[in-house]
């Protein structure tokens, strides 16, 4: 019975992580991964499963975007909440596939950056 709340948490990917990304940033973000072929995913290690529960998280985020006037929508800052193992998988993809597919080098540098960040953060929290 102890091992119930154990396997769900590993099962969700351990630790939650939030990063705030600008709205233009994580919708260039899903069109990248959407834009994976099978091969692609495969190199990257990915099932279709995990591309999926990726593309949740950001749609999950947008959910916010539908409360901003659309002039400001671009430069609003949302919010995601990610577990740990898909921020891992997001740096991999944003290392890897993500410069063939944006259409702004600023995103893949934002993106790279908050990545990074939220990792260190989260090794700083696990170490105390």
């Amino acid at each position: 019975m102890t091992n119930g709340p154990l396997r769900r948490w590993r099962q969700r990917g351990g630790r939650i992580a939030t990063l705030a990304l600008p709205f233009g940033d994580i919708m260039e973000t899903a069109l990248a991964l959407l834009a994976l072929s099978p091969d692609e995913l495969a190199a990257l290690g990915w099932t279709f499963a995990d591309r999926k529960r990726l593309l949740g998280h950001f749609l999950a985020s947008g959910k916010g975007a539908q409360q901003v006037d659309r002039a400001n929508l671009d430069q609003t800052l949302l919010t995601l909440r990610l577990p740990v193992r898909d921020i891992r998988r997001l740096q991999h993809f944003v290392r890897r596939e993500l410069p063939k597919a944006a259409t702004h080098a600023g995103v893949i540098e934002r993106l790279g950056q908050i990545l990074e960040a939220a990792i260190t953060d989260d090794q700083a929290r696990a170490s105390r």
